[in-house]
């Protein structure tokens, strides 16, 4: 089939991947003038595969009740706030609840283990070779409370099939030495074992370049203002210049990877998805102390703060900021993320001379991404991965290219989206 894939990201580039190896005549349009330069570019860092709970949880709407008119706070509602906002929220706070908690905890883990397979068979193949650490991510918890919780939420990664341990200060502080700088108010941790970490945004750019090299196209600096749609199947897609000159590429197929703004596509169809554009920040810096900075990927549990090693550079991302498609950066945000580099790390980093990011992410109200069919033939959705994108992006792709042949996805438990 032609399949034309709007979206040049992860989710879109790992889709070109596996469509591409089943045959198919794949084209990838993009916006921007490379890959990955929006929410993909500076994210995080972590295959994050023992972190299946999604933010929607029993324990959510107190946090964000305490977080109230802290402008460094984890998650950030902006007022006033569009019904569109609105809405979301209150689908977020419908998944709250205990059942649904542990029910989209077990879909994402499912899919989180099947996608870190397909990463590592991925790579394998394409060779390929973007500052990947492999030795897990430690969870760090410096709140007695939540350090409590820690036993039952390895036994529940274990339930999922999942590798996780819970581990005192002291072995914290063996499994990353780095650490000891911040050991007094460190309680303990838990470790994944199965985690990795690694830059998301080198891994898409050096696929899409290899996918370049051999039959998917790439047309970068290319708008899609609309899908064409003729008797309720796809017929192609409508692009629009600088200039506002249109035209047409025909299409069997359409995969929809746009992130945040995969809504504006779809409205004209009659479809709506539960996606949100939740920005989240992130500096990187250069190290300029082996010894003092880590190599084991991080994530503060009471901050909602994450921390990996990129090579030569560390980068340290966080917090979820509800304001619609404002990319405005908020000083106070990237401050609060340096702030925690030199407590936890002093010395290791040149925080003078940080590369600031800030991107939208598209979240739906449980963590879950939308994948699979629409009501339109040919009309096909891989997208709203919120924070998890480098986690379940792998997966998702091989899912949507196993649905699109008509094979069964070889995960259970995961609730793709069926036609119409």
């Amino acid at each position: 089939m032609r399949i034309i894939i709007v979206g040049a990201g992860l989710e879109g580039v790992v889709s070109a991947w596996y469509l591409a190896r089943d045959g198919h005549d794949v084209t990838v349009l993009e916006r921007r003038e490379g890959p990955a330069l929006e929410t993909s570019f500076a994210n995080g860092g972590q295959v994050s595969v023992s972190h299946p709970e999604p933010w929607a949880n029993p324990r959510a709407p107190g946090q964000i009740l305490r977080w109230l008119g802290r402008e460094d706070a984890p998650l950030l509602f902006r007022m006033p706030a569009e019904w569109a906002r609105w809405r979301w929220g209150m689908a977020f706070l419908r998944e709250c609840t205990p059942g649904r908690t542990r029910r989209n905890t077990e879909a994402i883990a499912h899919l989180a283990a099947y996608s870190l397979t397909c990463l590592k068979l991925l790579r394998g193949e394409a060779q390929l070779d973007y500052d990947a650490e492999r030795r897990g991510v430690l969870h760090l918890f410096f709140d007695r409370h939540e350090f409590a919780r820690a036993p039952e939420r390895a036994a529940e990664l274990t339930r999922c099939g999942l590798h996780a341990s819970v581990v005192t200060r002291n072995q914290c502080i063996e499994l990353e030495p780095a650490l000891s700088a911040c050991a007094g108010r460190l309680m303990g941790g838990l470790h994944g074992q199965d985690d990795e970490s690694g830059d998301a945004h080198l891994f898409t750019e050096r696929l899409a370049k290899r996918l370049a090299a051999g039959s998917v196209r790439f047309q970068y600096s290319t708008a899609v203002s609309a899908i064409r749609e003729s008797k309720g199947k796809v017929a192609g897609v409508v692009l629009a210049d600088p200039n506002g000159v249109f035209s047409e590429i025909e299409a069997d197929a359409v995969v929809v990877c746009a992130g945040p703004w995969s809504n504006q596509l779809l409205a004209p169809l009659g479809e709506r998805l539960p996606i949100y554009p939740v920005k989240g920040y992130s500096v990187t810096l250069p190290i300029v102390d082996e010894k003092r900075a880590p190599h084991v990927s991080l994530t503060d549990e009471t901050r909602r703060i994450v921390c990996s090693r990129l090579g030569d550079r560390l980068r340290v991302a966080g917090t979820a900021e509800l304001n619609g498609f404002d990319m405005a950066a908020n000083p106070a945000r990237t401050a609060g993320l340096l702030k925690w580099v030199e407590a936890h790390f002093p010395g290791a980093t040149d925080t003078s001379a940080s590369e600031n990011w800030n991107g939208l992410r598209p979240a739906t109200p449980n963590n879950l991404p939308v994948i699979g069919a629409t009501r339109t033939r040919g009309l096909w959705l891989n997208t709203g991965h919120g924070t998890l994108g480098w986690t379940l992006a792998c997966g998702s792709g091989a899912a949507l290219a196993d649905l699109i042949a008509g094979r069964t996805p070889q995960i259970s438990g995961f609730p793709f989206k069926a036609a119409g």
